[in-house]
């Protein structure tokens, strides 16, 4: 390719928009460009990057015995309202009626339409395991777009979903998928972890995130100081204490003027904060509209993913004190203690307790009564939760389950996500296949997303200098950014870079061919900002020097070759 041709023009300064290295410098050496907030074009040279990741994606996939399939993005809504996700997933669906008047979603995601289509395709358990993907773009209505590729409106998305006929055979399934996902980060030369996350609106009963580790990341990376354990902020189980064995005393109530904080609450009461509650509360996003009184150990956080699962995954919001009041509480001196739980016309109080709230004894709660609070509550004997797990939010310098290390905090970039989905989809959309007795069984599935433009923005983030990209080989938009300083195009310099071009050309090199009349200056700092792995430039003075100058974008070294072994040179550092 001809950089006189190439479409796509860099830019001298980062977008005024871009907040994070791989937004300003993709957008800056011309990979994307923005057509709305959260849309993006990939211009030839992101394009290139994209087909060589697809690419990996499909080399590991048929490894593992996956065959490729088209799904549609356009889906009728009763395959979603089948599963309940057309209400659960909320507005980040992409929603319309047809001109029929029928509701239709453009599909973020697919296990509702290979579900659809496994009820006619799969017959007997002789077909299991099924083993497909395919890559596809998707639509989501992010309500806060950011970070270039990081968090868009659009993408294209690498799914595979596998069924089996029994948990024993997705339990061996699994991992093969794990280490092929492993392989395809280690070819994009990308530094990983793994950590345990939770499964969101995909549902199931297990998954597995991969992280790239970055500042600019948007999730929250709990590892061990030892590091045999990591996950992210939703699905962190750390160690909360034990408490000691005391007698359960009796309730008093006290006086606490102007105490409506824990942190006020327990300095006034010369208690550490471990021996306080609170309460949090949500009002549930369903028909009846539920009240959700939350109660929590005073020192610690509610962590609103693990408390959305423990509800069954109801959404909700945070309540009004108003809608506090309504129910009998008072704001700042919340106790569950007395409350009805019959809230009328069907609609219920329910109290979620953590357990760091239920296993400690004789706890300062509120008293539902202003400027007054509660000693010595003691969950189970004062009040009775609905619901006793854990729902707290890990922090950094947590104590670990089972061992003396303790969390630290990474700020990561998701860039793949495996499920366990056991019968989310393939029991409400009524699949079933016969079993070898004859009798009909639902199939266990699983899916498996990692999503192109993401994965190249994460490589950016992990690979680039202060002048620009610095493309792995793998999945570098061309092999060879070939320069030339000729003055003239027919000069001896010019000549000499158009047989180079041509040679490695049909060499199968892959090669940037920079002919533009353009200065040294702007064509160095171009190959750099675009980070093409290596740089031959061919000018007067590699001539006079005996060759071209070589020279690895990752390294600062430099090295004059002469030009008939150039060629042979790339053969063997490209492919060798």
């Amino acid at each position: 390719m001809r950089f006189s041709r190439l479409f796509g023009r860099t830019l001298r300064e980062d977008p005024t928009e871009a907040e994070i290295i791989s937004h300003k410098l993709l957008q800056r050496a011309g990979f994307i460009k923005p057509l709305a907030s959260g849309i993006y074009t990939q211009l030839p040279l992101g394009w290139r990057v994209s087909k060589k990741i697809m690419d990996i994606f499909r080399a590991e996939m048929d490894a593992l015995g996956c065959q490729e399939m088209a799904m549609p993005v356009i889906n009728p809504a009763e395959i979603w309202k089948q599963t309940g996700r057309w209400d659960s997933v909320g507005s980040a669906l992409v929603r319309w009626k047809d001109r029929n008047e029928r509701d239709m979603a453009l599909a973020m995601t697919h296990e509702e339409a290979l579900s659809d289509i496994l009820k006619t395709e799969l017959e007997s358990y002789k077909q299991l395991p099924i083993l497909v993907y395919h890559i596809q773009t998707k639509v989501r209505d992010e309500p806060r777009p950011r970070g270039g590729l990081i968090r868009v409106r659009e993408f294209i998305m690498k799914d595979a979903y596998s069924v089996h006929a029994d948990q024993a055979d997705i339990d061996r399934f699994y991992p093969d998928m794990v280490q092929a996902y492993r392989n395809i980060y280690r070819r994009c030369t990308l530094n990983f972890v793994e950590v345990e996350a939770d499964s969101g609106m995909m549902g199931g009963n297990a998954s597995h995130e991969f992280m790239v580790l970055s500042e600019n990341g948007e999730d929250t990376v709990f590892i061990s100081s030892d590091g045999k354990y990591a996950a992210n902020a939703e699905r962190a189980e750390f160690d909360k204490g034990a408490p000691q064995a005391e007698a359960l005393r009796p309730i008093e109530e006290v006086f606490t003027p102007n105490c409506k904080t824990i942190e006020q609450v327990a300095s006034f009461l010369g208690v550490p904060q471990t021996r306080t509650v609170k309460a949090v509360f949500y009002v549930a996003e369903n028909e009846k509209q539920d009240f959700i009184f939350a109660v929590i150990r005073g020192d610690l956080p509610v962590n609103e993913v693990k408390l959305g699962n423990a509800l069954g995954g109801v959404r909700f919001r945070v309540a009004t004190e108003e809608e506090i009041v309504a129910v009998g509480a008072v704001p700042g001196y919340a106790t569950p203690i007395g409350l009805k739980k019959d809230l009328g016309n069907g609609r219920k109080l329910i109290i979620v307790a953590d357990d760091s709230a239920v296993n400690f004894p004789n706890l300062v709660s509120g008293a539902n009564k202003p400027e007054y609070h509660l000693k010595n509550t003691n969950a189970g004997r004062d009040y009775q939760p609905d619901i006793v797990t854990d729902i707290a939010l890990a922090q950094d310098g947590d104590k670990c389950v089972g061992s003396d290390a303790t969390f630290v905090l990474h700020r990561g970039i998701e860039v793949g996500h495996c499920f366990k989905l056991g019968k989310r989809y393939s029991q409400p959309m009524g699949l079933t296949f016969l079993d070898e007795n004859g009798k009909a069984q639902v199939p266990i599935m699983g899916s498996y997303g990692i999503g192109v433009g993401r994965l190249m923005a994460a490589v950016v983030e992990q690979h680039h200098d202060d002048s620009g990209i610095i493309w792995p080989e793998s999945i570098a938009p061309f092999d060879v950014h070939l320069v030339s300083l000729a003055k003239k195009a027919d000069d001896e310099v010019g000549q000499q870079a158009e047989m180079l071009y041509e040679e490695m050309q049909a060499a199968g090199i892959d090669v940037l061919f920079d002919d533009r009349k353009e200065s040294p200056g702007v064509k160095f700092s171009d190959a750099d900002l675009i980070g093409v792995p290596w740089r031959i430039t061919v000018s007067d003075r590699s001539l006079k020097n005996g060759g071209v100058e070589i020279k690895r974008r990752r390294e600062s070294d430099r090295q004059i070759m002469a030009v008939d072994e150039v060629v042979d040179f790339l053969i063997d550092q490209l492919w060798g």
